[in-house]
């Protein structure tokens, strides 16, 4: 695993493991960490990975910092890559993972 992902699992840990449904996942050759059963955030390749509304795609991709979600060839609507310098503060990190869980929450329990 990458150096900068082993940092931001610890970040993202902090952040989610006192929320209730919280559970981690080995995935992506990584962790997801996951709400309720549903896939939430985690890390990748220094990225971090965010699940959000589909309906809102095209707007988020428009955010700062934003890439799709393009790790196997096809872009994955309802996903967003965070580029490193968008998470360098945990308060810019902490919105991220606010979004991504509120978006969780929305899903039926796994």
């Amino acid at each position: 695993m990458r150096k900068e992902d082993e940092f931001l699992i610890q970040r993202l840990r902090e952040m989610m493991q006192r929320r209730k449904g919280y559970s981690e996942k080995k995935m992506f050759g990584g962790i997801c960490f996951m709400i309720n059963g549903n896939m939430c955030v985690g890390p990748w390749k220094g990225f971090l990975i965010v699940r959000l509304d589909i309906n809102d795609h095209d707007s988020i991709q428009a955010e700062p910092y934003v890439k799709p979600m393009d790790i196997t060839g096809k872009v994955m609507k309802g996903w967003a890559m965070v580029e490193p310098d968008g998470i360098q503060t945990d308060e810019a990190l902490r919105a991220w993972v606010e979004r991504a869980v509120d978006f969780a929450r929305t899903l039926p329990a796994k």
